[in-house]
């Protein structure tokens, strides 16, 4: 199902003529009412009229998280604040909280682009939804809400966590869409398999995942334990919470994004110059329509490619690849580039290894010092897990050209997401 088919499948010509359109109005709407866009394209030396259209793009200055930082909390609104009807922030564990607000038009945007996502996954009117994803001044709970309200399903507003009530939920009020994190995917499929569930009992036929990176590898770890669809959502408080982009179920191959709404660029990380579609590079976004926080070119952290071929869903606006990892989340071990992404991909190549590891960074001399604890799906005698390890460390030899410490653990012995993001990765450098 396409929710709005007029805007999903418009021919690129056309929507890249309605983006350039809205990014000059933008730029000349931020240089009038934020100071801190008016300095940043004076000193690049661009005037706003000089501004006529995508391919002016690359003038414009990057804003990056610590601009939103360092105006904290509302000192890159674009409106007065008696238009702001609503904040919300990030949790703020890498210093201060990024806040963003939206106007009313910037709510009734954002559950459009929510029903999009919701209607890409394979959901319908009438169907009934359960959130679990957080309520609060985490954009995740609310945004899938008022999108699920506006396609016209019933919610469940569950919110993360007490995972035996949404095993209850999913058993009793039979949804057939839930809205939650890859990890907790993974939790709740367990759940519902340790009890004993017979998945033909209830309806639940679609996960839609995001809020934390994953692989192609959980999905089908997820799939296989669940006749569902698992698709990836993909969004960011700064831009606009979910529903930036999202995965079409017929196709799951990259997730489209928005772009009435959004200018997705890939970037090099270090020179700031555009990739070729196709090439990994740093996700860059522009928010063409948003009124209380809008943004020219946000460098996400997010190592992804874009890909702007038509789908054969008929959506023609671009698609995001698989989030590889963050810049800031790269390892460097012994010379070697190392996202958490690929070690998990490496893993779930193997059928007797669970879907649940621990990536452990500690400091050994002046080098990072990688281990790894994954667990065995069926219990096993101490030379039955060492020769896992073994299995498991050859494939991530074979990914990285890295050797790691490589533990496999019991069944049920690693932690599990209970709502929320859940943490893979162990910094103990500092320990």
């Amino acid at each position: 199902m396409i929710y709005d088919e007029a805007i999903e499948t418009m021919p690129r010509s056309e929507l890249e003529a309605v983006q350039g359109e809205r990014l000059a109005a933008l730029t000349a709407r931020v240089y009038d009412r934020v100071p801190f866009y008016k300095k940043a394209l004076d000193d690049a030396g661009v005037s706003p009229d000089e501004i006529k259209g995508l391919d002016d793009l690359k003038r414009l200055p990057f804003t990056r998280k610590r601009d939103l930082r360092d105006n904290y909390p509302f000192g890159l609104f674009a409106v007065p604040m008696d238009q702001v009807i609503r904040v919300h922030a990030s949790s703020g564990t890498t210093g201060k909280p990024t806040v963003v607000g939206y106007t009313r038009a910037d709510i009734d945007i954002w559950a459009d682009v929510c029903a999009r996502s919701l209607a890409a996954s394979g959901a319908e009117p009438g169907m009934m939804f359960q959130n679990a994803y957080g309520y609060g001044l985490f954009t995740g709970g609310l945004g899938m809400h008022y999108g699920a309200e506006r396609l016209g399903l019933t919610v469940i507003p569950v919110s993360g966590g007490n995972t035996a009530r949404q095993v209850m939920l999913i058993q009793d009020f039979m949804p057939h869409v839930m809205a939650c994190t890859p990890s907790y995917a993974l939790t709740i499929c367990d759940r519902l398999i340790a009890a004993g569930v017979d998945p033909e009992n209830i309806n639940l036929r679609t996960f839609i995942l995001g809020a934390e990176p994953w692989t192609d590898e959980m999905r089908k770890s997820i799939e296989a334990k669940l006749p569902v669809n698992a698709v990836n959502i993909y969004g960011l408080s700064e831009i606009i919470g979910p529903g930036v982009s999202n995965e079409c179920v017929e196709a799951k191959d990259g997730s489209h994004v928005f772009e009435d709404h959004f200018i997705v660029e890939a970037v090099d990380p270090e020179t700031g110059e555009q990739v070729p579609d196709g090439e990994v590079g740093e996700l860059v976004f522009t928010t063409l329509t948003k009124e209380a926080i809008p943004l020219l070119r946000y460098r996400t952290g997010d190592r992804a490619t874009v890909n702007r071929e038509r789908c054969i869903c008929g959506r023609t606006h671009a698609r995001m690849g698989r989030i590889l990892g963050r810049t800031d989340d790269m390892l460097i071990i012994r010379g070697v580039n190392v996202f958490p992404s690929q070690i998990e991909a490496a893993l779930l190549g193997v059928s007797e290894l669970a879907p649940h590891h621990r990536i452990i960074v500690t400091k050994k001399g002046n080098h990072d010092h990688l281990a790894v604890e994954v667990e065995a799906v069926q219990a096993t005698d101490d030379a039955g897990y060492n020769t896992l390890a073994a299995r498991a460390k050859t494939a991530v030899h074979e990914i990285l050209g890295l050797n790691v410490d490589m533990t496999v653990t019991p069944p049920n012995t690693l932690p599990r997401s209970e709502g929320g993001k859940l943490s893979r990765l162990v910094d103990r450098r500092n320990a």
